[in-house]
């Protein structure tokens, strides 16, 4: 996945390009720059909702391999415009292919790990993004120098290296056990939970069998409780499947809503524009502020299973709002003490390095790992579908405005901002259940026994971060009800 951070920050680099400004002189006007750069986006929400179809009806890996070759292909178009319609066009196609491959990824992830390590490897794939993000603009500051179209073209064509990788190693893994299960493979789901189990696991090995019996009782459960799409839709669902739809749609939400993209595509703009720093001071900053991301990004990792996804998500709600009002704040001030502009302006950027910080440890991570963990299984795909379509179509709306944004509402657009951010924080601490520690098929038993309230913060087991005990009991009531479930075999020997 980590051309898909590179592909979103290489485009920053490439807006304040002399040679792309000379090529494409129209991108100075705030509403087609906005829309060339927003087109990725509205590509990737159309990329989303193919995801919808493909991934359940062919399979993880083959969905991944599809949005692989569908990138190569935008990529050689941007690579190769001198025309502003083959431009958009080629990113149009870029972000179709990341829309599939951003959906399908983190399921893959999800279904494929363990309940106690699922988050830290969701994120490992995340961290991805945001350590290609971070190559992207130290190359952007690297070419700084370079005036002629290897400035931006370079940047774009390098994009190609990260798809090769994918498309040599994807082969190498494995399909997600729970797709195979969900088509009818046992066999073929029994081979893939060994190898996931390590070298020399047998296939008849008792946690193999375990493994096997929990996921198909709880996609037996489902599918015997299974009802029509308008039925879900009214809420008729006992797994409560639009509800938990709605849920992941919203962390896509307040992930962009946080106003990421409103920085990752536009901060050497904004720093140059607003806080006046110089081109190069402006691509600088831009690499070394994605660096303290991709650091920020680590730390995610060690915290996203220990501290769990609400507590994540209600302190980046709480930071950073507080560091966009306090840049409104230096920017207001900016406007009135001329004189005083040089320290608020250092103020201003200190607040933007210290805002990722505080979003790379919380919105960044904590939305796809929730987005790929919160929908049953018969909805996964589509559930994750529609929270990446969200985060795009979100993007989307981000991008188009950002730079009108700047340029009208100045210092007013990041106290917009801040308003958003701590909005988030009731609505996490009201709804959202913790996912931590539990097991994919636990989800269930989330929705299916305890969501009869639409508030969850009253309930303990809802939000306690270890496992519950009752969802372990429920577990083993699921193997128990098969015939020859492995826990009867060891009760006999015993």
């Amino acid at each position: 996945m980590a051309h898909f951070g590179y592909d979103q920050g290489v485009f920053s680099g490439t807006l304040i390009s002399a040679d792309f400004l000379k090529t494409f002189p129209q991108i100075k006007n705030p509403g087609v720059s906005g829309i060339t750069s927003s087109c990725f986006s509205l590509g990737a929400f159309f990329g989303c909702l193919a995801s919808f179809l493909l991934a359940d009806r062919f399979g993880r890996k083959k969905s991944i391999y599809f949005g692989l070759v569908v990138n190569v292909i935008g990529a050689v178009l941007q690579i190769a415009a001198y025309h502003l319609p083959q431009l958009v066009v080629g990113r149009i196609v870029n972000g179709f292919a990341m829309g599939i491959i951003s959906t399908t990824c983190p399921i893959f992830m999800a279904e494929t790990s363990p309940s106690h390590i699922r988050g830290k490897l969701v994120v490992l794939g995340s961290l991805s993004v945001t350590a290609g993000f971070c190559l992207a603009n130290w190359i952007n500051y690297a070419l700084f120098n370079d005036n002629g179209p290897f400035q931006w073209r370079f940047p774009l064509a390098f994009q190609l290296v990260f798809t090769i990788i994918a498309l040599i190693f994807l082969p190498l893994s494995v399909e997600s056990p729970r797709w195979c299960l969900l088509r009818g493979r046992v066999q073929e789901a029994r081979v893939v939970l060994a190898r996931l189990r390590g070298a020399g696991c047998d296939l008849d090995d008792i946690y193999v069998d375990y493994d096997l019996r929990s996921i198909q009782k709880t996609l037996e459960d489902e599918q015997s409780a299974c009802l029509s799409t308008v039925d879900t839709l009214l809420c008729r669902d006992p797994s409560q499947s639009l509800r938990r739809l709605l849920l992941s749609c919203g962390t896509q939400l307040m992930q962009q809503f946080s106003g990421v993209n409103l920085l990752g595509y536009y901060l050497p703009t904004i720093l140059i524009e607003s806080v006046g720093v110089s081109n190069a001071s402006a691509r600088l900053l831009s690499a070394a502020n994605s660096t303290l991301y991709l650091a920020a990004a680590f730390l995610c990792l060690v915290l996203i299973d220990r501290v769990g996804r609400r507590r994540l998500m209600m302190y980046g709600s709480l930071t950073t709002g507080s560091c966009y009002l306090v840049a409104a704040i230096t920017l207001k001030e900016a406007t009135l003490h001329p004189e005083q502009k040089a320290a608020l302006g250092k103020a201003t950027v200190a607040m933007f390095f210290l805002y990722y910080f505080c979003y790379g440890t919380s919105f960044a991570k904590v939305p796809w790992v929730f987005n790929s963990e919160i929908n049953s299984l018969g909805w996964r795909n589509r559930g994750a579908a529609a929270g990446a379509a969200t985060n795009w179509l979100s993007a989307f709306v981000i991008l188009q405005f950002t730079k009108a944004g700047v340029d009208n509402l100045g210092w007013g657009l990041y106290l917009l901002f801040a308003g958003f951010c701590w909005s988030y924080f009731p609505i996490v601490y009201l709804f959202y259940p913790e996912t931590s520690h539990r097991t994919l098929e636990d989800m269930d038993e989330i929705f299916r026994h305890h969501g009869g309230s639409l508030f969850v913060f009253r309930d303990k087991i809802l939000t306690q971060q270890r496992r519950p005990l009752e969802f372990i009991e429920a577990e083993q009531r699921r193997i128990l009800e098969l015939p020859g479930s492995p826990l009867e075999s060891r009760d006999a020997e015993v």
